[in-house]
């Protein structure tokens, strides 16, 4: 459960940081804000697919685990490395506010045109988010084989013993389930007699 809910935490906390605002940058126009959504657009995409994966783990064998474990592994990398590519290059990753605000496009002009540019904490609450998905997945791949395995509810149910008498219902489970039920021993009386 704690492997679960740190995945879902994570995810949750990336698209909190997706829709505040990144960058705050200073032109002879006026102050514009880059949120999330246009510093970092696969953020949002990385953190559903994060909580998807939370929800199929509640269901998932030991085999799916380890799948699982790895691709929260992989999206955490991915959430890390959008957050710093968008801290490491804002112009790049979020030129295109200044270019709706004064109609300039192209890195080099945008940079020219920008006094001041300020860094507000979303970003690091992003980097935090990817660093809770790989702590996360790495747990899973350490304890996935020491989880419970799934309770009566998820698995096959029989509705009748096996070797219950043979009546309309069941004969019609048995096709239901792609079974032919005159394949069974008859009783007849033996194979010389009729019905």
């Amino acid at each position: 459960m704690l492997a679960v809910l740190g995945v879902v935490a994570s995810a949750a906390l990336a698209l909190l940081a997706w829709t505040q605002p990144w960058f705050r940058f200073t032109t002879d126009a006026g102050i514009v804000e880059a949120p999330g959504e246009a510093a970092a657009p696969a953020l949002a995409a990385l953190a559903v697919a994060s909580l998807a994966l939370g929800a199929a783990l509640t269901l998932a064998g030991p085999v799916f685990r380890v799948v699982f474990a790895l691709l929260e592994l992989a999206i955490g990398l991915g959430l890390g490395a959008t957050a710093i590519g968008a801290l490491v290059a804002p112009y790049e990753s979020a030129g295109t506010v200044v270019t709706e605000l004064t109609g300039v496009a192209g890195t080099d002009s945008i940079e020219s045109l920008v006094s001041a540019v300020a860094v507000t904490p979303w970003p690091f609450v992003a980097i935090a988010s990817a660093l809770g998905a790989l702590a996360s997945g790495a747990w899973i791949l350490l304890t996935a084989r020491r989880w419970p395995g799934s309770t009566r509810r998820y698995q096959a149910v029989r509705l009748a013993p096996a070797d219950a008498p043979r009546t309309a219902a069941a004969d019609w489970d048995a096709l239901s389930e792609g079974d032919d039920p005159t394949d069974g021993p008859r009783d007849d009386g033996g194979p010389g007699n009729s019905r």
